[in-house]
């Protein structure tokens, strides 16, 4: 085999393996949504793709880790995009251009992303897990902010709060995606949250 057939067989692997736990994560949510999460096995989500149980966990430990999945993007990919925003770009401003970007991209599997957000709510449950998720995201882009702003870290608190408070309105801008069934776009709902914090909150 040479050097390209074997990149080309990696990337059919990987391409593979992205697709079967795609396949996974939507058996898991769609019987979910339909049975509730305790009429739902991991032998059930992995019968529904023709797949082992085995075969299930060389992919997610549980059946709860397949339906809270992963986002759109990691926290180092959040890091790194808040790093790309120039530096003279104000912090509130560089952050809604990140949140924005994921908002495009939760948009594009909107159909997915919409059963997802339908199974936290009807499976309330799972939010600790969603919480444990989002406390690595919120280190990760705080520590960005502190280096971006030249603050210390646990000092001031500007990093810790600025990163709480717009990850809260990005939470918020898919509350309000999710209960409007995915209309108007999230990267809409993402910038009028925005614009409420850069105006200060002010009553409505």
């Amino acid at each position: 085999m040479t050097t390209a057939e074997s990149a080309y067989e990696l990337g059919r692997r990987d391409r593979k393996k992205l697709e079967t736990r795609a396949a996974l994560e939507h058996a898991a949510l769609t019987l979910v949504a339909e049975r509730g999460l305790a009429g739902v096995t991991v032998e059930d989500i992995a019968e529904a793709v023709d797949l082992s149980s085995r075969t299930f966990f060389n992919y997610f430990p549980s059946k709860e880790d397949a339906l809270v999945g992963a986002g759109p993007a990691s926290a180092d990919e959040l890091r790194e995009k808040l790093d790309a925003v120039p530096a003279d770009v104000p912090v509130l401003e560089a952050l809604r251009l990140v949140w924005r970007a994921e908002a495009e991209c939760v948009q594009k599997e909107r159909e997915r992303w919409l059963l997802r957000l339908k199974v936290f709510e009807q499976n309330p449950s799972l939010l600790p897990r969603l919480v444990a998720g989002g406390t690595e995201t919120e280190r990760v882009v705080s520590a960005a902010v502190a280096r971006r702003t030249g603050v210390e870290p646990g000092t001031s608190g500007y990093p810790e709060l600025v990163t709480a408070v717009t990850l809260a309105a990005f939470r918020v801008a898919m509350m309000r995606w999710s209960a409007a069934d995915g209309r108007p776009a999230l990267a809409d709902l993402v910038d009028d949250a925005f614009a409420r914090l850069a105006a200060g909150l002010p009553d409505p």
